[in-house]
């Protein structure tokens, strides 16, 4: 069983310090909702609240990454989310092909390395090639992985996994009486990847929206009503903090 010691309330996060270290989650994934209701509640249109949201993005990542945390996933878009009108969708793509642009010089700086997760198709061209050519430009950075989850869909995910133990099988390269958590788990996207330790979702939504449901199986859940572009530093240390405090079963006993 996993234990971690408590940070005092209220308690500010530093970086470098090695009391905070102790009580960190290695992987923080983010449901980052909000922003159409943030813009709607200023009278602003929607792909504002996506315009400030990008800014939260930053803030975040470089918080994390000074913090520590080995790795930051960041919901951007659900496979879902393609039933949204199409000129916000183009809005997203286009944010989603600056950022990766404009963040270069931090991610260098932070020694941050980015992937992405979810599928390609669909995804317009350009923003395919500004990610290639920033995951490539990070490749060699050892700090904090930034996983961008894209055109995601964890139930697509696991039926694609499933289906290529499934081939696998066919041709004869695999027992299917070998199939155990750990094949299935490395035909995930995430393979090679620690499991979420702490899920964060703001706006006030109490629900996974299809985001890691295989890796999320024991993940401490922490929800804000906040959301996403008024999520701040401040927020995110009163997540870890509630981490810290928890004590991880893993189905077992607490005094076991």
């Amino acid at each position: 069983m996993a234990t971690t010691p408590a940070l005092d309330a209220g308690e500010r996060l530093t970086p470098g310090r090695p009391r905070a270290a102790e009580g960190l989650p290695r992987h923080v994934a983010v449901i980052m909702d909000g922003n159409g209701r943030w813009a709607r509640q200023r009278g602003l249109p929607r792909i504002e609240g996506h315009r400030r949201g990008v800014a939260t993005v930053r803030r975040i990542t470089e918080h994390c990454a000074r913090l520590g945390v080995e790795q930051l996933t960041l919901y951007c878009l659900s496979s879902e989310n393609w039933r949204r009108p199409a000129a916000e969708l183009d809005f997203l793509m286009h944010l989603l092909e600056q950022y990766l642009i404009e963040e270069r010089a931090l991610l260098m700086r932070e020694k941050i390395r980015i992937t992405m997760i979810g599928s390609r198709t669909g995804l317009p061209e350009a923003t395919l090639a500004a990610l290639d050519r920033t995951a490539a430009m990070c490749a060699g950075n050892e700090g904090m992985r930034l996983c961008l989850a894209v055109n995601y869909g964890s139930r697509a995910e696991i039926a694609a996994a499933a289906r290529a133990l499934a081939e696998e099988c066919v041709a004869g390269r695999l027992d299917p009486a070998a199939i155990t958590e750990e094949t299935l788990a490395a035909r995930l996207d995430t393979a090679l990847m620690p499991d979420p330790d702490l899920v964060i979702r703001t706006a006030g939504e109490m629900r996974l929206s299809n985001f890691l449901l295989w890796q999320s199986s024991y993940a401490e859940l922490w929800v804000t009503d906040t959301c996403w572009p008024d999520f701040t530093e401040a927020h995110l240390d009163e997540a870890i903090r509630s981490f810290a405090g928890r004590v991880r079963r893993f189905g077992g006993l607490a005094d076991a």
